[in-house]
């Protein structure tokens, strides 16, 4: 028997009690009992995404949102700035270029976190640029990205947004939306929100809104204006994911019962745990700078194939956790600790990564990284 442990990131494990919930019966879309709980649900959000602007509910993947985020903002010729620090920055550069937008690419060595004065020069020598795409959390390179700061320089233009991938960093990291001033902020069921995928959620400020009234790019089944005026009235333009919505309930109320600076500080103390873990046990992590809290990419030792790690993780000790992308494969693999994640999930990593690399024949002391993460969760406990 192997059983299996789900470390990636993304799907992330959902636990038991919005499984059952999920696995209630159907209830149709256009029901008074299905108003309720959306009309629930969409208040939850605001608590969580810490605004008062109305938060959309999509049945789409977070890339979903990521399309909806540009196409309800920009016109054919508009210009946008995107940050590509990694694959899904990567990923803005592509969206925005299929809705006609002349693109500035901020290129950002893998590992690296993108400076903001290099935004702030790029808006500086080109004011009309309508919107700023970035990552709070890069999921391909483990590292976060100072959005704070970049809400900060933005602002400062009254025809320009700020748009927030936060796929893999809501309900992981304190991201202020209102107080900072992120304009539209976006993120996926299969992650923190500990569900399966098929939900993204997008929150629009007032000012992201008056750019949308301006934009004349087509855009039909992720019409953002369409959606709120329908959800502002508990319902959706089309049909929506019902069950996934009924399990999201019960996500908020886990979520809720343990208080959103509970949720940030246990992802900050397992990400510590993790991180510590690796380089008290010889190895090191890949981000140069400002580390994720949602996941740890951790650099393949010398003579290992960090490819091989990644799937020898799965074979042998039934542990899915994820490879490099493009440059990086082999090179990292990448562990999440965002969600329904504990110290145990944490500790078993790490003690699979140390037997998996010593097998591959790299030289590391079984237990090293194991006990610096008890201590720190010891600690923290």
């Amino acid at each position: 028997m192997l059983k299996r442990y789900l470390l990636a990131p993304g799907p992330t494990p959902v636990p038991p009690e919005v499984l059952l919930a999920m696995a209630r019966p159907m209830i149709h879309h256009r029901a008074p009992e299905f108003d309720k709980l959306f009309a629930e649900v969409r208040e939850d959000l605001k608590w969580l995404f810490q605004t008062r602007n109305d938060v959309l509910i999509l049945a789409a993947s977070g890339t979903g949102g990521m399309e909806g985020s540009v196409s309800n903002f920009l016109s054919p010729g508009d210009k946008a700035l995107t940050v590509n620090g990694g694959k899904f920055g990567e990923r803005w550069t592509k969206l925005c270029k299929t809705f006609g937008a002349q693109v500035t690419e901020l290129k950002v060595e893998w590992g690296r976190a993108v400076d903001p004065q290099a935004v702030a020069d790029a808006l500086k020598k080109d004011p009309s640029i309508k919107a700023v795409y970035v990552q709070a959390s890069e999921t391909s390179t483990a590292v976060a990205h100072d959005v704070k700061a970049l809400a900060d320089i933005v602002k400062g233009y009254e025809e320009t947004i700020l748009v927030v991938d936060a796929i893999t960093a809501l309900g992981v990291l304190d991201l202020k939306t209102d107080a900072w001033g992120l304009d539209v902020v976006i993120t996926g069921s299969q992650k923190a929100l500990m569900l399966p995928p098929g939900l993204a959620f997008a929150s629009v400020s007032e000012k992201a809104w008056r750019l949308a009234d301006k934009a004349k790019n087509a855009a039909f089944y992720f019409n953002f204006k369409r959606e709120r005026e329908n959800q502002q009235k508990s319902t959706t333009a089309y049909t929506p994911a019902v069950s996934l919505i009924l399990g999201l309930k019960e996500v908020m109320n886990i979520l809720k019962a343990e208080g959103l600076e509970a949720v940030f500080a246990r992802h900050a103390m397992l990400a510590t745990a993790m991180r510590e873990g690796v380089k008290a046990a010889g190895l090191s992590i890949f981000p140069q700078e400002r580390p994720s809290d949602a996941l740890t990419a951790i650099s393949a030792p010398e003579g290992v194939d960090g490819q091989a790690v990644y799937k020898n993780l799965r074979t042998q000790y039934g542990m899915t956790a994820a490879g490099g992308q493009d440059h990086l494969k082999g090179k990292i693999f990448r562990i999440s600790h965002m969600g329904y994640i504990d110290s145990f999930d944490v500790i078993t990593a790490l003690a699979a990564v140390e037997m998996v690399i010593k097998g591959l024949g790299y030289p590391i002391k079984l237990g090293s990284g194991v006990a610096k993460a008890q201590e720190i969760i010891m600690g923290k406990s």
